[in-house]
Order: C-alpha cells, then structure tokens, then sequence
C-alpha cells in the first residue's frame, strides 16, 4: 500500500473516528502491541491515548517518569527513533531502564511547533522493524495535535 493511501486512510479515521480508532489504524501497520500518543511534561510522560493491539478496549495507560522512557531520547534529540532490541542496541543499551524491548516513534510538535510529546509504536518483546513504520508515524504526527488540543490548535 502507497504511503499516501495510509496516510489518507489514516486520516479519515481520525476525522471520522477519533484518536484511538486511528491508533488502531497505525498497529495494524506494525508488530508491536503497543500505539501511543504521549505529551511531555516536566519529569514526566503522561499517556494521552494508547491502543493495546491484546486489549483493545483500553484507551488509556499509565504515566511513566521521563528518565525511563524511550520517549525522552525522542524529545532530547527531536529525531525519530527506531529501536529493535534495546537489549542489543549499542545507541541505547543501558541509557534507559525499562522493560521495552522494541520501539519506534516520532515527534509530535504543537501549534507553534515546540515538542509536545511522541507518538509511537513498542513492545516488550522483539519486533522485526518495518520501513513504513517511521515515515507513516512521521506523516501521522503532523495531523495528531489538532485532534489533541483542538482549542490550542488554532
């Protein structure tokens, strides 16, 4: 499938649906279990929306302190970051204490394009990446935040 007919299909969910149906959109994409939007405050991340590919009624996860998340790279660095098996993974190995094992997320940016948080795919198990998952994150970001904060979003 072409990247821009996902990110037409991933469009019209989110318009239509909303946020959490467009996650489930973005898993069915990828083999990690997880989907998530999470916002950057302070010393922590707070979960905004997560889609649970074994749970998938669950629309919500908890808040994790910033120093032990993937996320926190992705903010540092304002650069995707895709990680097959942090267990291995010279970049990463023992920066970040977690039981996340595989990820893949992007940058959110907000209205005045200042980070607001990620969006991203993870598991606690290994995941065999795929070429798409960066570029349709990437694509999908950049259409998240209005559905967010559609008040700060004008």
């Amino acid at each position: 499938m072409s990247m821009q007919r996902e990110i037409g299909e991933f469009s019209g969910i989110l318009q239509q649906q909303g946020v959490h149906a467009a996650l489930k959109y973005l898993n069915s994409r990828t083999p990690h279990q997880y989907t998530g939007v999470f916002r950057f405050d302070g010393d922590m991340l707070r979960n905004e929306v997560l889609f649970d590919r074994y749970h998938p009624t669950v629309e919500k996860g908890g808040d994790t302190p910033m120093e032990a998340t993937f996320c926190s790279l992705v903010g540092q660095q304002q650069a995707p970051l895709e990680i097959k098996d942090a267990q291995v993974d010279a970049h990463v190995k023992g920066l970040i204490v977690t039981p996340v094992v595989s990820y893949c997320g992007v940058l959110i940016r907000d209205a005045v394009s200042r980070p607001f948080g990620t969006l991203c795919h993870y598991d606690m198990q290994r995941c065999e990446e795929r070429t798409s998952d960066l570029p349709l994150l990437q694509a999908a970001a950049g259409l998240l935040y209005q559905y967010l904060r559609p008040t700060q979003a004008v």
